[in-house]
């Protein structure tokens, strides 16, 4: 593996610059293809003398088994194409999605921005996705060819054209076409780039939402665990409501947290850029406020922390902070290949 991680390395080295000169969204779907590509015919499988297998970063959690504590956040992979690929890279867990009811084709372009000052980005992506049928096929494949060594979340959205009132409807439907093929699924009711969607972060909404997953969860032989998406842009006592909504509604814990409409202090231009801002500057505020949402629903709940996470030091702040898991989007992007392991090295110390 050492030579593996060196080869990685070196490649990242010379294709960093190449990517980066590239539009940021064609930068991403260019890697996804080729990462695709090889997910096709590589299961991605690793030994047990891996340092992404090493018995000392096992967790379990949820009545699952997580081989490591670094999974990929929902949104690099939202048709999961790449699956294989993700697993080799050492992740001990991958999120894919997000996945909506209906096929929709996103936001206008451009919707993805990168901010290398900052280490930062701003997508305004749109939940775009080949809808919950689509995913359901893929999904059914992967697990034919029972390769997978960690678990796989699934990240559910609302369709655009639902309206609001009828939400409910459009993630039960959703969650049926998917979630039997997932081992955990994610309600994602938080991202900046689907009108009204942050809407639905009140109590009384997410109650209704997860109630109408229960339904169908419940009927599977083994049910599974939900979680719920929150934005950092909530004041605490919103947060804090909304977990416990979430939790009393039979989740077994929360995802904190999303992206920010937040652009302050940013170093930066980003006239003409809107949606949601991933990277180091979001790290301060999302995990502050999985610090307050861990000590408001005590030690039981899995939270899983996301947002900022550029270095070993932000992994082990989400940990201190009471992350049973830690998931990573940006990073990957500026890290490149070897990062999963980087942060393994890191928290190990």
């Amino acid at each position: 593996m050492v030579e593996t991680e060196g080869f990685n390395d070196r490649f990242w080295r010379l294709a960093r610059p190449l990517l980066f000169r590239l539009d940021a969204e064609r930068a991403h779907d260019s890697t996804l293809a080729l990462l695709g590509l090889w997910s096709r015919w590589f299961a991605g499988r690793l030994g047990a003398a891996d340092l992404a297998r090493a018995p000392g970063h096992a967790v379990d959690a949820m009545g699952l088994h997580f081989p490591n504590p670094i999974g990929l956040a929902a949104g690099l992979d939202k048709n999961a194409v790449a699956v294989s690929a993700w697993q080799a890279l050492g992740f001990g867990f991958i999120e894919v999605g997000t996945i909506t009811a209906l096929a929709q084709p996103g936001n206008p372009k451009p919707r993805l921005f990168r901010l290398p000052a900052d280490e930062a980005l701003i997508n305004r992506m749109g939940f775009n996705n080949a809808g919950a049928d689509a995913a359901a096929i893929r999904l059914e494949r992967l697990r034919a060819r029972d390769i997978l060594q960690v678990p796989l979340g699934v990240n559910l959205g609302k369709s655009k054209v639902t309206p609001a009132e009828e939400a409910a409807d459009d993630y039960r439907r959703s969650f049926e076409r998917v979630g039997h093929l997932a081992d955990y699924v994610v309600v994602n009711i938080s991202s900046p780039n689907t009108p009204g969607l942050r809407d639905l972060q009140r109590v009384e909404e997410v109650t209704r939402i997860i109630e109408a997953i229960q339904g169908p969860n419940q009927r599977l032989a083994r049910p599974k665990p939900l979680l719920v998406k929150l934005a950092p842009d909530l004041s605490d006592e919103e947060a804090i409501d909304c977990a416990r909504a979430a939790l009393d509604a039979g989740c077994s814990g929360l995802i904190l947290t999303n992206t920010s409409i937040r652009f302050e202090g940013l170093r930066s231009g980003t006239e003409g850029m809107s949606g949601g801002l991933s990277g180091r500057p979001i790290l301060e505020r999302s995990t502050a406020l999985l610090g307050l949402v861990r000590q408001a629903v005590g030690p039981d709940p899995v939270l899983v922390g996301v947002g900022g996470v550029m270095d070993p030091a932000g992994a082990a702040a989400k940990l201190a902070a009471g992350a049973d898991l830690v998931q990573i989007y940006s990073g990957l992007i500026y890290r490149g290949p070897g990062f999963v392991r980087e942060l393994l090295r890191g928290i190990s110390r």
